[in-house]
C-alpha cells in the first residue's frame, strides 16, 4: 500500500515538471535550438551505429540471446574506442593555444566526441604493429597520467 501511495504522489509531481519543461521549451527559442542540435548529434551517432554494425541492415539479430548480447557488446566496444580516440584528438587540438583562444564558450559547448565521418569503415586496412598512433600523454587524473 505504501509503495502504491508513493507512485500516486510521484505522478502529479512528474506531470508538473513535464508541464514546466514544455512551457520553457515553447517560450525559449535558444532551448529549442540546443535540444534540436543535441538530437542531431544523437541521430548522426545512431546512423554511425547502423554503418558500423552493417550486418542484417544494422539490426542486432541472432540465433539466440547470447549471440545478440555478444554482438551488442562488440558494438559497444567499437563505439567506446571511437569516442576515446575522438576525445583524445579533440584534446590534442585544444591543447594548442591558438585553438583555445579561437573557440568561444558556445563552440566549446558544441564539441562532441560523437563524430565518425573520418572513419574508413569499408575497404583495405594496413596494420603496422611497429607503429602506434601518437596521441601524446593522456589527461592527468589526480596526479597520474593515463596512457
Amino acid at each position: 500500500m505504501y509503495v502504491r501511495g508513493r507512485v500516486h504522489i510521484a505522478r502529479p509531481e512528474r506531470a508538473r515538471r513535464h508541464t514546466a519543461f514544455i512551457c520553457d521549451y515553447l517560450a525559449e527559442e535558444e532551448l529549442r535550438r540546443e535540444i534540436h542540435e543535441g538530437l542531431n548529434v544523437v541521430e548522426n551517432w545512431n546512423s554511425a551505429n547502423k554503418d558500423i554494425f552493417y550486418g542484417k541492415a544494422g539490426d542486432l539479430t541472432g540465433d539466440d540471446r547470447e549471440h545478440v548480447e555478444v554482438s551488442a557488446l562488440a558494438l559497444h566496444l567499437v563505439q567506446a574506442a571511437i569516442v576515446y580516440l575522438n576525445t583524445r584528438m579533440v584534446q590534442i587540438v585544444l591543447a594548442e593555444p591558438k585553438w583555445r583562444k579561437k573557440l568561444t564558450d558556445a563552440d566549446r559547448r558544441a564539441l562532441s566526441a560523437l563524430f565518425w565521418s573520418h572513419l574508413n569503415l569499408y575497404g583495405k586496412f594496413e596494420l603496422d604493429m611497429s607503429k602506434q598512433l601518437d596521441l601524446g600523454p593522456g589527461p592527468s587524473v589526480e596526479g597520474s597520467t593515463i596512457r
